[in-house]
């Protein structure tokens, strides 16, 4: 079956990787995830993906630290996470780059859009570390960010809910899922999608979002596909 997105950006949250633990590494839902990539890769897309570092560190959350020190930290474990899911992945047999936003060569090369579109060009996954390299920056910015720049056709921004609802389906039994939104209905309604800065950005540059449940990580390759799932932003 033909692919829908040949290139796609592939947004993973870091405390998906933690699965019931809730921190660090869950050894089986690493695997789990990875595989559910590995099999979007044979399907033939080209793929980049961004991690966040919750797994390990929430800036956002570290109490009196000054923001951009505790930025900082959020960055480097989105670098940690980059890498155990590149060596995940290279254990399943993917071929496999880790780029990153932040100068550190002993780690992995810094990020430029050439050598990120020359990996996807080549078959390898393309793992972006570090977000954009700045504080106040969110993982969602980095991710609309990186598809942008990198010519994706699609991002996906894996969750662990079937899509955009209304309300918060965990707590209301009553919440309604969109199947398709704009970006300004997201600012407007102020929908727990991702970020003001990622949605303007993907707005201003016509870069779809799918937002779709990682806990069947087989919808990464059924989304490259284009079978029907999740909901899907973008600006008419």
């Amino acid at each position: 079956m033909a692919v829908k997105y040949n290139r796609i950006l592939l947004k993973v949250s870091g405390e998906a990787l933690a699965g019931e633990k809730g921190t660090g590494f869950s050894d089986s839902t690493m695997r789990s995830i990875c595989e559910g990539i590995r099999d979007a890769w044979k399907e033939g897309a080209q793929i980049g993906i961004v991690v966040g570092g919750g797994n390990f560190w929430r800036g956002r959350s570290s109490g009196s630290m000054e923001r951009t020190c505790a930025d900082k930290i959020g960055m480097l474990a989105t670098v940690m996470n980059a890498l155990a899911v590149s060596d995940e992945l290279r254990q399943l047999g993917v071929p496999t780059e880790v780029l990153t936003s932040i100068v550190m060569p002993q780690v992995a090369p810094v990020f430029t859009r050439n050598d990120a579109v020359a990996a996807m060009e080549e078959g390898k996954v393309v793992l972006f570390g570090g977000g954009t390299g700045c504080p106040f920056f969110s993982t969602d910015t980095a991710s609309a960010l990186r598809a942008i720049e990198t010519g994706c056709d699609v991002m996906f921004k894996a969750t662990m809910v079937d899509g955009v609802y209304d309300k918060d389906p965990k707590k209301f039994s009553d919440a309604v899922r969109y199947d398709q939104l704009t970006f300004s209905e997201v600012l407007e309604k102020q929908l727990a999608v991702m970020d003001s800065t990622a949605a303007t950005l993907c707005r201003e540059n016509n870069m779809p979002v799918l937002v779709f449940d990682l806990a069947h990580p087989e919808n990464i390759a059924k989304a490259v596909r284009g079978e029907d799932l999740g909901t899907l932003v973008v600006e008419k």
